[in-house]
């Protein structure tokens, strides 16, 4: 056998009591577990002394926004160094496939500022695709460094059917959304992601979301939606989700599942009492999230729905007429606009995190409001000039989310881990470099909030199972060798708000079809990750 990991505490993914065995791997699987006292060591041409770390399977990250960053950093350390072996593109309804000339050069300009590459920027990254299966045919021709799987993006989709209009889609461009849907799913997609406070998937009605759902399950996927509201709506967008997908027959995953703004405070309990009801009545439910409170997405996202229709170039066509800004201030200031989750804005609560012009970068690491107090004006005044400037790219933190709403749904049954990190930006949010560890460490060995057994099991198998993947998410013979080996007692986050950027601590070992990419604590040059596709559904 080509390697042994000898003396390991196995954590196996199953959520059952942890062991001490050896594993060992060969040709990219596991080829033996033996536990402690089973029998004779076992034997192979490398040897791996795990001294007491803890070996689990490479964990599962259902929400990751590397759908460039993939292609434009081999080394992706970001990732890689905290065991996580598998990411989830194609996130919030909008990504690069499937597009048209057009369209390419819209999304790339709505969502610069959660993966760079403007259209007039420079960009490390040639779009030589447009298909979803050109994507996916990219990532395994270039070489990634983990395995990567692909949402089809409903917003996208919609972009590409009906244009940046709010209003349903006709018969025929229905026709046209379905047939799109269907082509990414049989080249390889392993479901459909919609951004519902993001334009223009956010013009979809219900009906049209559920006639895309039934299409996906129709292929066996899942629908992950970033719902309408996780505000002042935030119940009544998970019922639309939850009964949509009971109407289509869809399985269904919640995107970074969690009751933020302080209209939610404490309300968690309700959440997961909605979630408990549909399971119980036969609903195929799961949901991620990420262990911390702020949230992370782009200025130009809080907007009201009105200023974004027809996409950017007449987004900042608005915000360069004084009446209609007036006209948006009012709606975000006083309304609550839907991009800001119904909620009125709080300007001290939008930390700037990001931007795509360099001349702008004395904002970042700052609120809104404290910018605009230092230059003598209204925060409006000071976001409309940042919209306008940095052409929306501009990313930004939310200090909107509760404590006691985190740790609550992540002790659910059919929880997962989902970083939702937004690797551009000279102040990211911690939890693109920290999230699985900071698991591990936080939630784990210091709060106790989960069982070390109980937690692996959130990371690995359950996302495992959601993608139908059957050789994943466990350390079971003749599964593959996608492992992490991490030490339980010092596991933790080296990002912080302050320095975001830092690589984890206690993590020395992450293999991926059995090879190392990261190797006492350093990452190799190895490339071994591919593209993860829809397995046949019922011999579909």
């Amino acid at each position: 056998m080509d390697t042994v990991i000898r003396g390991a505490r196995v954590v196996d993914g199953s959520g059952g009591p942890s062991y001490v065995a050896d594993v060992a791997l060969d040709d990219g699987r596991i080829a033996a577990v033996r536990a402690e006292g089973d029998g004779p060591r076992l034997s192979a041409r490398h040897t791996l002394d795990a001294d007491g770390l803890a070996l689990a399977p490479g964990f599962i990250d259902m929400h990751a926004h590397s759908d460039l960053a993939l292609l434009r950093d081999p080394d992706h350390s970001a990732k890689a160094a905290q065991g996580v072996t598998l990411e989830v593109v194609g996130q919030d309804g909008l990504s690069y496939a499937p597009v048209d000339d057009r369209t390419l050069a819209d999304v790339r300009q709505a969502i610069a500022g959660w993966n760079g590459a403007a259209p007039g920027a420079p960009s490390d990254v040639d779009f030589d695709w447009r298909t979803v299966g050109g994507y996916l045919d990219r990532l395994d021709r270039q070489g990634i460094a983990v395995n990567a799987a692909y949402l089809v993006p409903q917003g996208t989709v919609r972009m590409l059917a009906v244009g940046w209009e709010d209003r349903p889609a006709t018969a025929d461009e229905l026709t046209r959304m379905r047939q799109l849907v269907t082509e990414g799913l049989e080249q390889g997609a392993v479901g459909m992601s919609s951004g519902l406070t993001y334009t223009p998937g956010m013009y979809a009605p219900t009906a049209e979301l559920t006639a895309l759902c039934r299409v996906v399950a129709h292929h066996g996927g899942y629908y992950c939606p970033h719902h309408r509201s996780y505000g002042a709506g935030a119940l009544g967008a998970y019922e639309e989700m939850v009964g949509l997908c009971r109407e289509a027959g869809c399985a269904l995953h919640l995107a970074h599942a969690t009751m933020n703004f302080g209209v939610n405070k404490g309300r968690a309990p309700e959440l997961l009492t909605l979630l408990d009801d549909a399971l119980a009545a036969g609903a195929d439910i799961t949901l991620d999230t990420y262990p911390y409170t702020p949230g992370c997405t782009t200025l130009v996202a809080m907007l009201p729905s009105w200023a974004s229709e027809g996409g950017p170039d007449a987004v900042l066509a608005r915000l360069a007429d004084d009446d209609t800004c007036a006209r948006v201030r009012h709606t975000m200031e006083v309304e609550g606009a839907d991009g800001c989750h119904g909620v009125p804005i709080e300007w001290d609560t939008i930390e700037i995190s990001g931007v795509t012009d360099d001349a702008l970068r004395g904002y970042v690491g700052r609120t809104v409001a404290a910018s605009a107090r230092e230059r003598g004006e209204e925060p409006f005044t000071t976001a409309r000039r940042l919209l306008t400037e940095d052409r929306l790219g501009t990313t930004i933190l939310q200090h909107v989310g509760h404590e006691e709403n985190v740790r609550a749904i992540m002790r659910h049954p059919v929880h997962t881990g989902g970083s939702d990190g937004i690797l551009q930006g000279a102040k990211p949010h911690p939890r693109a470099y920290g999230t699985f560890p900071h698991y591990l460490g936080r939630y784990v060995r210091e709060l106790g909030v989960l069982s070390l057994e109980e937690c692996v099991a959130h990371l690995t198998s359950r996302p495992a199972a959601r993608l139908r993947l059957p050789d994943r998410g466990l350390v079971r013979e003749g599964y593959r060798a996608d492992l992490v080996l991490f030490d339980p007692g010092t596991v933790a986050a080296g990002s912080t708000f302050e320095e975001p950027r830092q690589l984890p601590v206690g993590v020395p070992h992450v293999l991926i079809d059995g090879r190392p990419v990261i190797r006492d604590g350093r990452r190799t040059d190895v490339l071994a990750g591919r593209s993860i596709r829809r397995t046949p559904f019922n011999g579909r």
